[in-house]
């Protein structure tokens, strides 16, 4: 294995951090909060030292990444960033346990929108910059970002494409790996660019907009207030659950559109399964929460706002989802599972993943009857071959005992199972939101059970294994 690689490679990461926190730096001097600025600087410094140590010291003799060091790479780079990010809370007082300031964080980064704060309003602007940022960076991924910036020697960074970017498959977009990674992101920011000038068209100020877009683009869900997008407009609130629904598309569609290629982008299945599975769930929970309001337009936009926050695992809400019946609550709860669409900013199984293992149980259930059955799987008129059907049931059932163990853990605080699994399933999917205790916040776990759901999430955003192999002993003890 390459460690002078992985090692190289996660000193040019924290270098790019330290330059990254120059922007919360510039809010915080623009709101004139002096404290705020040093306590960043600082952090920003700290990653900065630590980049060139590495970086100078750590000098590989080849630069090839194959597929076990990319996951490594990416592991150790989420979680040193994470670090370097949750400084500020705590060196600043205004999340006093560090505890508390990596989950906030790794929450941010992993845009899970979980949050252990009761009143984020009451955070400094500097601060709440840095949390919706880190949605804005971790969304498209903070590798893939390296890669569209810093020249390569190899184009064998297709790996850490693969193994950051969400969902079972990852392609070349474009012939070269980091022209992929620059084309994701000319995307990602023309639409949060978009999105941002909609939002003060709307009426929101620029900070709230600038952060809100982050935080939709990244599909996060934190907001500057407690109440969430419930006090804005009927106008943000259809803007923004328009751009949680877009956010979870395949960002390869955005791009077979630019190139004049709408046809094939509109026949995509997984896009029109996804289309159809949020417009039914809209339809169902709009029928079933209607007694709630009397009034037909407000009950179409808080279904479709909350059934695009969740499918999209954006996190944002317009409503108390407790006080929803069980029946609405429970069409959440699979979408929850579901997820947005692989190679989005979106978390959870995702569409491509549910929609093999559906076909895997109806080519099972014809070879129960007809044993003899021979059938090619395809999908988007491509054939899927045994490896990657093998893959995605692997990968379903580690899925769910990574939930069940994390739900386990999660019991020793002694609140009910609902807030506990539906606070598993939210944290691994990158979600944010459960029911129960934690529906609004997570201050009702204690530090053991918030360092659980910290790595609930990472497992979750990276989809297990680059994580899972960083951390295996026969990783590092194998020759």
């Amino acid at each position: 294995m390459n460690y002078k690689m992985i090692f190289n490679t996660l000193g040019k990461v924290l270098k790019i951090e330290s330059m990254l926190l120059v922007l919360p730096i510039i809010a915080s001097l623009c709101y004139q909060e002096w404290n705020i600025c040093l306590f960043i600087g600082l952090s920003a410094i700290i990653s900065l030292i630590l980049g060139f140590l590495l970086t100078l010291t750590i000098k590989p003799k080849t630069t090839t990444i194959y597929a076990k060091e990319g996951f490594i790479t990416v592991a150790f780079s989420w979680i040193a960033v994470s670090i370097i990010s949750a400084l500020p809370f705590t060196l600043s007082g205004e999340i006093p346990s560090f505890i508390d300031a990596l989950f906030e964080t790794v929450s941010g980064f992993t845009t899970t929108g979980a949050t252990i704060l009761t009143h984020p309003e009451n955070l400094s602007r500097g601060l709440l910059f840095l949390r919706s940022f880190n949605h804005f960076i971790g969304g498209m991924g903070i590798l893939v970002f390296v890669m569209a910036i810093i020249p390569q020697s190899n184009d064998k960074t297709i790996h850490v494409l693969r193994a950051e970017m969400p969902g079972p498959v990852v392609d070349k977009i474009v012939p070269r790996s980091k022209n992929t990674a620059k084309i994701l992101y000319i995307i990602y920011i023309g639409m949060t660019a978009l999105l941002t000038i909609l939002l003060l068209c709307g009426g929101m100020n620029l900070f709230d907009s600038i952060t809100h877009a982050f935080a939709t683009a990244g599909t996060g869900g934190f907001s500057n207030y407690s109440t969430s997008i419930a006090n804005e407009s009927a106008y943000i609130q259809w803007v923004i659950a328009i751009f949680m629904f877009l956010y979870g598309v395949n960002f390869n569609i955005y791009f077979l559109i630019l190139i004049g290629k709408f046809k094939n982008a509109i026949k995509s299945k997984e896009l029109l399964t996804y289309f159809l599975i949020t417009i039914v769930s809209i339809i169902i929970i709009a029928l079933n929460i209607y007694p709630l309001f009397n009034n037909l337009h407000d009950t179409i936009r808080h279904s479709a706002f909350q059934v695009s926050s969740i499918i999209s695992t954006t996190g944002f809400t317009t409503q108390n989802i407790n006080e929803w019946n069980s029946f609405a609550k429970f069409t959440l709860l699979i979408l929850m599972f579901i997820g947005g669409c692989a190679s989005s900013t979106a978390g959870g199984l995702k569409v491509f993943r549910v929609s093999i293992l559906f076909k895997r149980i109806s080519y099972e259930l014809k070879r129960l009857i007809h044993p003899n059955t021979v059938e090619v799987m395809t999908f988007d008129g491509k054939k899927i071959d045994e490896q990657t059907v093998n893959g995605v049931t692997s990968y379903f059932a580690l899925y769910i005992a990574f939930i069940l163990l994390a739900t386990l853990l999660l019991s020793v605080d002694g609140l009910s199972i609902e807030t506990n699994i539906t606070s598993a399933i939210s944290c691994f999917n990158n979600i944010g939101p459960a029911f129960g205790s934690s529906a609004t916040d997570y201050t009702c776990y204690s530090g053991f059970s918030k360092i659980i759901l910290t790595f609930a999430m990472l497992f979750g955003r990276l989809e297990i294994y680059p994580l899972l192999l960083a951390l295996s002993p026969y990783t590092w003890l194998k020759k």
